[in-house]
């Protein structure tokens, strides 16, 4: 079994008469359990819909970091509101994007620093409600994102974890997540041609501290790069995985689904109604390293 951590069902690219289609394609790659994110205020009911009609799918609720700008000040007592649909796992997905230009009327100064402060606000949201943020960083670049969301990170890595999502390489940089008891997560990136930096982060990642995700609709592996991903091709990233650290599948996707239950704290689908009390107890599953 493998779970895709990370993908956008409530894409346009996937229209609503497709999903049992994708997701009967997805069981039978192994891929029986999907986690799909929202990344701004309208892209969230969407998500939380899908994961209300699905049992194998789940979500996790934030705001992008390119959707800051259109993300009133005042956002977290909506997403408090939000996080805590029963069927929310983590927050994100967001972060910090340095790649993109800032929007039209912004200087790329404030822009940033409003990512970080969303950020910030996301983690102190996630103690709060006792779950795990999903990070996202992305630069032009050099690593000023990943160094940033890190600093970001390390006031709150004793109380939850933070994955680092569609994780370029290399090694050393993941270390630094893990140092924190944080995980990483791995694309279809790791079966394209220029993957070293990626496959080697991976061989060094201990048991259960990594996932795999498709980051669909986006990022299509090998041999299908260029077309539409889909969370069945989960399966392919799986592959190269093991293969680059002497593992069989199985093993890998033991691995793999012992760091997605930690990280996710799944639950199996309830009748529950669409807004509940966040629970008190901790769900962010958090341990920390050896």
């Amino acid at each position: 079994m493998l779970t895709d951590t990370h993908c956008h069902l409530a894409s346009r690219q996937f229209p609503e008469d497709e999903l049992p289609e994708l997701l009967e394609r997805a069981a039978a790659a192994g891929v029986q359990r999907i986690v799909t994110l929202a990344t701004n205020f309208e892209d969230i009911p969407a998500n939380l819909g899908l994961a209300e009609r699905h049992p194998q799918v789940f979500a996790c609720v934030g705001i992008h970091p390119c959707d800051v700008h259109e993300t009133p000040d005042d956002f977290i007592p909506r997403l408090r509101e939000l996080a805590r649909h029963p069927r929310v796992v983590a927050l994100g997905e967001t972060g910090l994007d340095y790649y993109h230009p800032p929007p039209q009327g912004w200087k790329t100064d404030d822009y940033h620093e409003r990512q970080r402060d969303f950020l910030r606000r996301h983690f102190e949201l996630a103690a709060e409600l006792g779950l795990n943020v999903v990070i996202h960083t992305r630069d032009r670049r050099g690593d000023a994102s990943f160094a940033d969301a890190l600093e970001v990170y390390r006031p709150f890595a004793s109380r939850l974890r933070a994955v680092f999502h569609c994780f370029p390489g290399p090694a050393a940089r993941a270390q630094q997540v893990l140092d924190l008891g944080g995980m990483v997560s791995f694309t279809g990136i790791a079966t394209f041609r220029n993957s070293a930096e990626v496959l080697d982060a991976a061989k060094h990642c201990p048991p259960a501290r990594f996932m795999v995700e498709t980051d669909a609709p986006y990022l299509a592996p090998v041999p299908h790069r260029g077309r539409r991903c889909e969370p069945a091709f989960a399966a392919l990233t799986a592959r190269s995985l093991a293969a680059a650290r002497g593992e069989s599948l199985p093993e890998l996707a033991s691995q793999t689904e012992q760091a997605a239950g930690n990280f996710f704290r799944f639950q199996p689908q309830e009748p529950a109604p669409p807004h509940r009390p966040a629970r008190k107890t901790a769900r962010n599953g958090f341990e920390f390293p050896s």
